[in-house]
């Protein structure tokens, strides 16, 4: 299944639905840190990841921007610095103009107001007036992969962002993942109806009969209950 097709089944989930998923398929859910958000609220993205470390100087995307496809995301590690910003307007703008479909910033960005404008997807730590004031060496692997947070993140990974963060899965997974994605999805809307008609969700999810269980055997957890059930609600 090519990335337009997955894009487009992602447009219905959250990435929510998709941590949740890798759960039940035992995956790492490797989400980016909390504080990393949309620069516009509602800025969604999804897409390959474009991985750079950034040094101090805007050539290293201009690169990045040569070998990209339409729709890639790039992944920009600046050491969740908070002292600089690292993409501004013109990097937005080329990134926009070489058809990528966002940009993630373990890091900061600043021209907020023109970025707004742009359009473009953008996720990072934040805003700050102050470019780079420095200029490193430039590691040989500069374009192969990027850390955000705990994370490595590479070429071989999918980018998806919401309003509640950003994800990174594995390519290979993605189809499998969002599957999985799907069918939680479903099931919570199933809930969510049957609590607006009446039904609450300790009932729909037997609770009472989970605790009569528990008393019985203290091992049993509330998920080992849910999967018995076929419950969404904590994966």
């Amino acid at each position: 299944m090519d990335h337009q097709e997955l894009r487009q089944r992602f447009a219905a989930l959250t990435t929510a639905h998709v941590a949740d998923a890798c759960i039940r398929a035992r995956l790492p859910v490797r989400c980016a840190p909390a504080g990393l958000h949309a620069a516009v609220p509602g800025g969604r993205v999804f897409g390959r990841a474009c991985p750079t470390r950034h040094v101090g100087s805007v050539d290293i995307f201009l690169e990045a921007f040569e070998g990209a496809a339409p729709g890639d995301v790039l992944v920009v590690d600046n050491g969740g610095r908070l002292d600089e910003a690292c993409v501004g307007d013109l990097v937005v703008l080329e990134a926009r103009t070489a058809g990528l479909g966002g940009i993630v910033i373990w890091g900061l960005h600043r021209d907020t107001a023109d970025l707004r404008a742009l359009g473009l997807p953008v996720f990072s730590l934040g805003a700050i007036p102050t470019g780079p004031q420095r200029l490193d060496e430039r590691p040989e692997d500069a374009l192969e992969s990027a850390t955000v947070g705990e994370w490595t993140v590479s070429c071989d990974d999918l980018v998806l962002g919401d309003d509640d963060g950003v994800l990174f899965v594995p390519a290979t997974r993605a189809e499998e993942l969002l599957t999985l994605a799907e069918s939680i999805r479903d099931t919570e809307r199933r809930q969510a109806e049957r609590i607006h008609a009446g039904t609450s969700l300790r009932s729909q999810v037997g609770f009472d009969a989970y605790l009569s269980a528990r008393r019985d055997d203290r091992s049993l957890t509330f998920r080992d209950h849910l999967r018995s059930v076929g419950g969404a609600i904590e994966e």
